[in-house]
């Protein structure tokens, strides 16, 4: 954790006290032996990887590739029907949230969204790119009425709650997924904080006893399905060029 450039008191005071927060040292900028810096810049929190090409991962909504998605139209995207918004508010658990952009687009179109991020320096970055985008008059009552972020594990939140969700949503990551090259420069750097795999087969697990009707799991296009045993199969596909969402819609009594 750095602050950059140095030597602005607050901008060094806001470094100290999330390093605290993460429980993460305050470094200089060519520190070595690490794998990830978090910078806190003048416009927003960053996660670096020193000594490489890939640039600064960080979220973004009000602006970037994320404002241009925003300007298109977001309901008939394959995620938005994957999740069955029909214009009725539902609810949604994004038990894998990452940098948010799935959980904003689905309380953009009017779903209400739980975001659950478990990995601390993660679920900082996003909590950074919130508070920014809640800067715009567009995203600030979305993000205000309909996105609500949790640093939580997903299946004890899950477990935990008094009443299920109409939907959770889980897009772990995977190192074969491809797409675009921010995607994977996410993944690249991202993947240095967690396990790549994200014990997938345990957050399914944990949706299918959450009590939701349906579950939606992102997946590389060609990936087999996700399993659980006594596990429903999946209701339908709906296929991307590198990726597929898999529904399954339970029964519930």
């Amino acid at each position: 954790m750095y602050a950059d450039p140095p030597g602005d008191s607050v901008r060094d005071a806001t470094a100290e006290a999330l390093a605290a927060r993460l429980g993460v040292p305050v470094v200089d900028a060519d520190a070595s032996g690490i794998d990830v810096l978090l910078a806190v810049t003048p416009d927003r929190l960053e996660a670096r990887q020193p000594g490489s090409r890939v640039g600064p991962v960080f979220a973004e909504f009000a602006g970037g590739a994320f404002g241009h998605r925003r300007a298109m139209p977001l309901r008939q995207e394959a995620l938005v029907r994957a999740v069955g918004f029909r214009g009725a508010p539902i609810e949604v658990v994004d038990a894998t949230a990452g940098l948010g952009r799935d959980a904003m687009v689905l309380a953009v179109v009017g779903c209400r969204v739980v975001a659950v991020e478990r990995h601390p320096i993660t679920h900082a970055l996003l909590a950074d790119g919130l508070a920014r985008a809640a800067r715009d008059p567009e995203l600030a009552p979305v993000i205000e009425e309909r996105l609500k972020l949790l640093h939580a594990d997903a299946a004890d939140y899950q477990a935990s709650r008094a009443a299920p969700p109409d939907v959770v949503y889980l897009d772990p990551m995977f190192p074969e997924r491809t797409g675009s090259a921010v995607a994977k420069k996410e993944l690249r750097l991202l993947g240095l904080l967690a396990a790549a795999t994200e014990d997938a087969d345990a957050l399914f697990a944990a949706a299918l006893r959450s009590g939701a009707s349906r579950i939606v799991v992102k997946r590389p296009r060609l990936a087999p399905p996700l399993e659980a045993p006594g596990g429903p199969p999946v209701t339908t596909r709906l296929l991307g060029r590198s990726s597929r969402f898999d529904v399954y819609v339970l029964s519930r009594a």
